[in-house]
């Protein structure tokens, strides 16, 4: 069970602040199941209800130690294996529906090969590839951003081990 304040990531829409837990008076909605109310950090506006006893989408937040070290592996962690190009985005849209740094890990890095691969060719990268490097992104750089009280432009650096990034700027 989740706290109210806590920061969790729930399926696509990223990092989440818990508002509050509580059931929903709508109608057709069961008035005894309890609901997390979840704030979306980088999607103002926009609230979450996900039902407490239907949370499987949902996990706590990194911890600095625990985003330090997926970064101290982020070598190791390999490309995707795509055998067939016409399952490329079967193969993004599961790592990233995982909710598994791991897997946003292997999904930038065989992007941003791909993409380096097509630019020696003198091509563009596809817009295939281009939306799910920015889904890929925006999941991983904005756990780790929290995580590390650091911005999220700066994660990206941070990876590539300059540690200066300024803290506290999301």
């Amino acid at each position: 069970m989740f706290s109210i304040g806590e920061y969790v990531i729930c399926g696509n829409k990223g990092v989440c602040v818990v508002e509050n837990i509580t059931t929903l008076d709508i109608n057709g909605v069961d008035k005894l199941r309890q609901y997390y109310i979840l704030k979306p950090v980088y999607q103002s506006g926009s609230t979450v209800y996900v039902p407490v006893d239907a949370s499987g989408d949902m996990r706590s937040m990194l911890t600095r130690y625990e985003a330090e070290r997926l970064i101290d592996t982020y070598s190791e962690i390999p490309l995707l294996t795509i055998s067939n190009e016409k399952l490329t985005e079967q193969f993004y849209k599961e790592c990233m529906k995982s909710t598994d740094c791991r897997e946003w890990i292997k999904v930038l890095k065989t992007i941003q090969y791909r993409k380096q691969k097509r630019e020696e060719q003198g091509r563009r990268i596809t817009s295939l590839d281009e939306k799910y490097l920015r889904m890929a992104e925006q999941s991983l750089y904005g756990e780790l951003a929290l995580a590390l009280d650091i911005s999220r432009d700066a994660v990206e650096g941070y990876i590539a081990g300059d540690r200066t990034a300024k803290a506290g700027k999301n």
